[in-house]
């Protein structure tokens, strides 16, 4: 690879769809492979990803933490980081599990209207990707972002920094329309903000192929996107829920279930997928 890092932002306008899970587990499919990974968390002032490591109580002892991922966007970020040698070290935590983790934090709730007063669209959706290609990018393989579950000026900042969509879907008709309008989104978006931001992945959640709502799903999405969807379709596990409760993801379990092997298989599939759609791989 090059000394500049692959980029993938999971987002779908809507919640609830396994976005910070499938964040997660990419990212340490991907770091046991060999990549070094860095996962960025701007989906809000709850710190899903620092939850998904068990890693939220920490984070929130140190709620008056700064500079924070909010500072990145400011004005003087280049002052700050400047004065501040360990700046950028000082955004970033350990998972445990491999992947580096740049946390949300609770001022993520007044960025968007911060970033709405910035006047020049070009100015208010570049400031991460600028953080990224200045800062960061030549210590990483690969990047993944946690997006926000609605269009918003943090989520354009995402998507223009990642330039790379993977979206997240759960079985049902309204999933179906959120991806498929999500492809119109970003045709829109490159339209009219001239950037290019292309969806590289499909990824279903909670698929079992063996009914046949489950294939008939599956062959819904296969007819709509033949290029984008993943290779391997994520199972549904109880447990997922049973390692975040014990602050970590399935790699971490012990002893996984079948479906939990199952689902580890798919994400380290799709995870090396997706590093080819990228254009890296090794």
């Amino acid at each position: 690879m090059d000394d500049s890092a692959l980029r993938a932002a999971t987002f779908l306008d809507k919640g609830g769809v396994g976005k910070t899970t499938a964040t997660a587990h990419l990212g340490v499919a991907l770091d046991r492979n060999g990549y070094d990974v860095l996962l960025l968390d701007l989906a809000g002032k709850q710190g899903d990803l620092a939850k998904h490591f068990g890693l939220w109580e920490e984070v929130q002892a140190d709620d008056d933490r700064w500079p924070n991922i909010t500072t990145v966007f400011q004005d003087e970020w280049e002052t700050i980081s400047e004065k501040l040698p360990t700046a950028v070290e000082d955004l970033i935590i350990p998972t445990g599990e491999g992947p580096d983790l740049i946390p949300a934090h609770e001022s993520l709730d007044g960025l968007d209207a911060t970033l709405g007063n910035i006047d020049d669209a070009a100015e208010r959706y570049s400031r991460l990707d600028e953080f990224l290609t200045d800062y960061v990018a030549s210590d990483y393989d690969v990047i993944l972002l946690d997006l926000p579950g609605s269009t918003s000026n943090i989520a354009y900042n995402g998507l223009w920094a990642a330039g790379n969509v993977v979206a997240p879907v759960r079985p049902g008709p309204f999933e179906a329309g959120q991806a498929a309008q999500l492809r119109r989104d970003l045709e829109t978006i490159r339209e009219e903000q001239d950037v290019g931001i292309e969806l590289v992945m499909v990824l279903l959640n909670e698929v079992d192929e063996r009914t046949k709502a489950g294939k008939t799903y599956l062959e819904e999405f296969e007819e709509v996107y033949p290029e984008a969807l993943a290779p391997v379709q994520i199972p549904s596990s109880q447990d997922v829920q049973n390692a975040q409760m014990n602050g970590g993801t399935l790699f971490a379990l012990e002893r996984p279930s079948q479906t939990a092997q199952r689902a580890i298989e798919a994400y380290e599939t799709d995870a090396e997928r997706l590093v080819e759609r990228l254009g890296g791989g090794r």
